[in-house]
């Protein structure tokens, strides 16, 4: 398992696997946000932005997290070993955006010249977190289907089951990798 995709709500936990994975199986990580947005919160061209997502899941080995479907699962999922979907519950995700917002430290998935600002557009996007799973994951599910149905979707619904997962996924392929604690 070499070519990770991890898929979920904001303040889901996709970062935070995404980065423990890397850490323990020696992988590179790519952050989508990063590849999206500009300085200022400016959204890239779309050509530059598939541009960028081709180049970082060119190689053989990645996890890469971060939704996205429309605009990049014909690049990531064919070439994609396993989907791990963060089932976490709206009022963790909302809890969790809220504080790191609050905190506004640097992140390794937050964009360059991008900050976490409580303003009007941070309310709009504390609606799209509550709305989530009742208007956008539909739709990635239906493009996910239709372009990735071979690969196989864990989904993880609690910070328990990923734990375990993650502990699971070590002990599996660690005659494959060099893992660290």
């Amino acid at each position: 398992m070499q070519r990770i995709v991890i898929l979920g709500n904001a303040g889901s936990g996709k970062s935070t696997l995404a980065r423990e994975l890397g850490r323990r199986l020696q992988l590179p990580v790519v952050h989508l946000d990063r590849l999206f947005w500009e300085p200022g919160w400016v959204e890239a061209d779309n050509e530059v932005f598939r541009s960028r997502v081709r180049q970082a899941v060119c190689g053989d080995a990645w996890i890469c997290e971060g939704n996205y479907s429309r605009r990049t699962f014909d690049l990531r999922l064919p070439r994609a070993d396993l989907i791990i979907w963060l089932d976490t519950h709206r009022t963790t995700c909302l809890r969790r955006v809220m504080l790191r917002s609050l905190l506004n430290r640097p992140r390794a998935d937050l964009p360059v010249g991008c900050s976490e600002k409580l303003n009007g557009e941070f309310l709009k996007f504390l609606n799209f977190v509550w709305n989530f799973d009742r208007v956008n994951r539909p739709g990635i599910e239906a493009v996910r289907l239709a372009i990735g149905p071979q690969v196989p979707v864990v989904h993880l619904r609690s910070a328990r089951e990923v734990g375990a997962f993650v502990q699971d996924l070590s002990a599996t392929v660690q005659g494959s990798f060099k893992l660290q604690g």
